[in-house]
């Protein structure tokens, strides 16, 4: 049996400004092109299609072309809702996903049992999935367990509910059939990508699950949710394939792929990387400010998208320079200033001695000129009322 593994679409990405949705489109043609070419009996989404709980038309226009694509080469395929994946809106289409081959599980169930999904392959083959979708800290850990915790005490709540859930799903798996589990979620010695904290997702306070915790049963764990391609267990077997564009500048240089995985029921899968080809580069280039325009001009033809960080004293005023930039560089999305290393070396002394409301002023000026009168007032304001409210 082949089957292939994908994830973390985020169909509806807007970066800088810039709709990425036309490569995310292209990606997932390339990807059913894949998927017929390889002669896969399956495909398998593990979350997070769209970037936001209400996509765009294009967005949802280029997620249901990849899967009449999938229809159209009479592969079948089941998906899983993400964290940016509105849950509700997936389960209001999962049956018109099934008319087409699509198996949906966008909604965890109180008998997990119900997320347990089959496919009969054309050559005989049965493959079974235990498919969680992405379940919330707080949909786990109640805001009443929280209280009066500390914050070790809340993760092991939380790894106690998954793991309810895994074992119960890993009771679904059949002798004789191929059986694999898909999850949206954050594993124990996960790598991530630079653009999971621009996702508004940060590892380092993140509830994840151990390796552990996945069932024994499982040939194969199709994971979603970090972006950087990796395998994360060996027994059982479970792998990112990460996002399938660099969606952020953050993931700039990354190779991004798909997972084909050749399993057959009671012996261990073996999984090859396929790359993609889809979607621009991305770059971010630092320079000095003396030195940015030659840099840029050093990059030839460089087609991607680009961000340029130019390094200066805090507090310099640098009028035109974004028009300049991108009058060198027109694919650039973003100009920003980075303060130099003297700025940054000691910024306790540049600190001491100062008031909370001077320190503000040169907050403010650093970054957007001289603080206006109404503004110190209002901030003094609030600054005394913080006082008196603290001592009484």
């Amino acid at each position: 049996m082949r089957v292939l593994h994908t994830a973390d679409f985020h169909a509806g990405r807007n970066l800088r400004g810039y709709d990425r949705t036309p490569e995310i489109h292209e990606a997932l043609i390339e990807i059913a092109a894949l998927a017929r070419s390889e002669r896969a009996d399956a495909v398998l989404v593990s979350g997070d299609l769209f970037d936001t709980g209400n996509p765009s038309a294009d967005a949802e226009a280029a997620v249901f072309d990849f899967f009449l694509r999938l229809r159209d080469a009479g592969i079948p395929g089941i998906i899983i809702a993400g964290n940016h994946d509105s849950s509700a809106r997936l389960e209001s289409v999962t049956g018109l996903l099934g008319w087409v081959g699509i198996q949906a599980v966008a909604q965890p169930s109180s008998n997990p049992q119900d997320m347990v999904r089959t496919i009969e392959t054309k050559g005989g083959e049965t493959l079974t999935v235990g498919a969680l979708p992405y379940l919330s800290e707080r949909r786990l850990v109640k805001a009443a367990d929280l209280l009066g915790s500390d914050t070790g005490a809340w993760r092991q709540k939380y790894r106690e509910g998954m793991g309810f859930f895994l074992r119960r799903l890993g009771e679904g798996f059949r002798a004789g059939s191929v059986n694999m589990l898909m999850a949206h979620a954050t594993m124990d010695g996960a790598v991530p990508s630079g653009s999971e904290r621009t996702l508004q997702f940060d590892l380092t306070n993140a509830y994840t699950l151990s390796g552990l915790q996945l069932p024994p049963g499982a040939q194969y764990v199709a994971l979603g949710h970090i972006h950087k391609p990796q395998q994360i267990s060996e027994a059982p077997l479970a792998c990112y394939p990460g996002s399938i564009i660099q969606l952020d500048f953050g993931e700039g240089g990354e190779k991004k792929q798909v997972n084909l995985i050749e399993v057959e029921a009671g012996r261990p899968a073996r999984v090859h990387a396929l790359p993609l080809a889809s979607g621009r580069e991305l770059k971010t280039l630092r320079a000095d400010l003396d030195s940015v325009e030659a840099r840029i001009k050093a990059l030839g033809d460089f087609d991607g998208l680009l961000k340029v960080v130019v390094r200066a004293p805090s507090g310099t005023a640098l009028p035109g320079l974004k028009d300049r930039v991108l009058k060198l560089a027109p694919n650039t999305l973003a100009v920003d200033l980075e303060a130099t290393q003297e700025d940054l070396a000691l910024p306790e002394l540049k600190r001491e001695g100062l008031s909370l409301t001077q320190l503000y002023e040169q907050y403010y000026r650093e970054r957007r000129g001289e603080l206006p009168d109404d503004l110190r007032a209002a901030f003094k304001e609030a600054d005394e009322a913080a006082r008196t409210e603290e001592v009484a």
